[in-house]
This record gives C-alpha cells, sequence and structure tokens, in this order.
C-alpha cells in the first residue's frame, strides 16, 4: 500500500510538472503572438514614417530651388537699383 502511494504521489507530481509545462508554453506562445504583433506595426510605422520622410525631402528640395530661384531675382533687382541710382546720381551731379 506504501508503494501505491508512493506511485500516486509520483504521478501528481509529474502531472503538477507537466501543467505548469503547459502554463508556461501558453505563455511563450501567446508572448511570441504579442511581440509578432508590435513587430508587424512598428514596421508599418516605420514604413508610413519613411514614406513621410520622403515626402519632405522632395518638398525641401522644391523649397530649396524655390529660394535659390528668389535670391537669384533679388540679386538682379538689386543690381537693376544700384543702376538706376547710379544714373540718378549722374543726372544729379
Amino acid at each position: 500500500m506504501a508503494t501505491l502511494s508512493l506511485e500516486e504521489a509520483e504521478v501528481s507530481t509529474a502531472t503538477d510538472d507537466f501543467s505548469a509545462l503547459e502554463q508556461r508554453v501558453m505563455r511563450a506562445v501567446e508572448l511570441v503572438k504579442s511581440e509578432r504583433g508590435a513587430r508587424a506595426e512598428a514596421e508599418q510605422n516605420a514604413a508610413r514614417l519613411q514614406s513621410q520622410l520622403d515626402a519632405q525631402a522632395a518638398l525641401l528640395e522644391q523649397t530649396q530651388e524655390q529660394l535659390r530661384g528668389m535670391e537669384r531675382d533679388r540679386e538682379q533687382v538689386r543690381q537693376r537699383v544700384e543702376r538706376l541710382l547710379k544714373q540718378l546720381d549722374e543726372i544729379a551731379s
């Protein structure tokens, strides 16, 4: 009878160990699923942000080109104004 009790205790312990292992595996599976979802979301965010960055870079390039054009125009206007002022000075002299 003592042997039967010992075997029952061993089976009970083995069942408890198996249940604990099963719970750990289930938690690990849930964690992996959660991490995969988070990774997919992070990859989507990264792709969206990269797209926005590309659009902003194109806009920046366009704005810089406009600025260079305006600076050229301003220089031309400055030179014309200086010529006009010089001509006025010559008339006044």
